[in-house]
């Protein structure tokens, strides 16, 4: 089980990625606009990275939704291997079978 204080900034980066996102994308939409004259371009540029660092997309951490384990994540279940092992061996999993030979 991860610190929950882990998961909490987790998530407090989710709600500041939803809040700030419209801004960011307006922001580097005028910063990638190259007709644009360069002081306009730059003064956007300062805005951008004025805005709270953990409202970027990338600083978020994907992490199990039942565990919070950051590693061995499986996107399409979202939870990791260990939790996925342990729902489906208990058949809470539909459609998901034991492998054996």
């Amino acid at each position: 089980m991860a610190k929950t204080s882990s998961v909490e900034k987790n998530n407090h980066r989710r709600k500041l990625v939803a809040q700030y996102a419209e801004k960011r994308a307006a922001l580097k939409a005028i910063i990638m606009d190259q007709k644009l004259p360069i002081e306009e371009r730059f003064r956007a540029q300062l805005k951008l990275a004025a805005l709270p660092r953990n409202s970027a997309r990338n600083r978020i951490r994907n992490r199990c939704e039942v565990t919070g384990r950051p590693r061995a994540f499986y996107r399409k279940l979202r939870m990791s291997r260990i939790a996925l092992r342990d729902l489906g061996n208990s058949g809470q999993i539909p459609g998901l079978v034991k492998s054996s030979w």
